[in-house]
């Protein structure tokens, strides 16, 4: 038993120390925000849908996946997608009919024997403060299920009592928290996710060999207009557990007629990205590559990371600055 125990725990700790946390690691947060800060949901005023896959260092047997599927929106006064030109004066009402989001999203993030399958729901309060700017709050309430894959263990002892007299399975509850503030040239969001410090349980024997961090991150960028054109929205991504353990993303987008976008990150200690993508009508898609820094590199082909989204409600080019997170 204890040498499984072993095993669990170096599994467990090289998946979190690889992402500095232990929640999935995107690097197209920016497009969807929601699923970093529960204060996004309904910030824009639209509808959306979004799906990401992430193929992490691809070659490499039972490398990291992450795929999610979220859904946000803000309950207006009349619907956005029938009425669609007046949604940004029913986006300013003081009505709370027009102040609410709502969002929610399932996802499954697989790390060598470690499954994770979880969900979110959220809901965000939306406050004016002028005509171009807002505050917003938000709360999830989040359920994870954390599994071993059985099929994969090796054991020298096939009696071992941890992994026979368990299912290999565990439900963790958990919150999170987020403030965010927009204007018409720069937004700044901070996040606290896994409030509770569920523990993790994988034997019947009541013990609690492990245990979720609260992780908190700040986000923040701004909106430089070269011409009519085009524009560049430099951004800044940190997490930080409360086990003093930071990453920190640092970003560059370039906007090509609302319709086209191009972006370089670097994510400290961990990865070069290259991103770009296209806007058809309601429809974005985007892709992005990581080039792993550490020597990892040398075993696989690098990351791959999807995002394809659908807004519903008025035309975005009215309101770009509210759609860059």
């Amino acid at each position: 038993m204890l040498k499984i125990k072993v095993i669990v725990t170096l599994l467990l700790a090289i998946g979190f120390k690889a992402e500095a946390q232990q929640l999935p690691l995107l690097s197209q947060y920016m497009f969807n925000g929601f699923l970093v800060n529960p204060s996004v949901a309904g910030a824009d005023g639209y509808t959306a849908v979004t799906m990401t896959a992430r193929e992490q260092w691809v070659g490499m047997k039972d490398a990291p996946k992450t795929h999610i599927i979220a859904f946000q929106t803000r309950l207006l006064r009349n619907n956005h997608v029938s009425r669609n030109r007046s949604v940004f004066k029913r986006f300013i009402n003081k009505s709370r009919s027009g102040r609410v989001g709502l969002g929610g999203y399932i996802y499954n993030d697989k790390n060598g024997l470690i499954d994770r399958t979880g969900a979110q729901l959220t809901y965000a309060y939306h406050l004016k403060i002028n005509s171009t700017s807002q505050l917003s709050l938000g709360l999830s309430a989040n359920i994870y299920q954390y599994s071993i894959n059985r099929s994969k263990l090796n054991l020298e002892n096939e009696t071992d009592g941890l992994v026979n007299n368990t299912d290999l399975k565990m439900y963790i509850p958990d919150f999170s928290f987020g403030a965010y503030y927009t204007s018409k040239e720069f937004y700044v969001g901070f996040a606290a996710a896994q409030l509770l410090q569920s523990s993790i349980q994988l034997s019947n024997d009541n013990s609690s060999l492990f245990r979720t961090y609260r992780q908190f991150s700040v986000t923040s960028g701004f909106n430089y207009e070269i011409n009519k054109q085009m524009s560049i929205v430099p951004s800044v991504y940190i997490k930080v557990t409360n086990q003093l353990v930071p990453q920190v993303d640092v970003s560059a987008k370039l906007y090509i007629n609302e319709s086209y976008y191009a972006g370089l990150s670097f994510r400290t200690g961990s990865a070069f990205i290259i991103m770009g993508g296209v806007s058809i009508d309601k429809i974005t898609i985007g892709l992005a590559y990581d080039y792993n820094l550490s020597g990892v590199q040398k075993h696989n082909y690098g990351s791959f990371e999807l995002m394809a989204g659908m807004r519903f409600g008025d035309n975005a080019k009215r309101y770009r600055w509210m759609n860059r997170y």
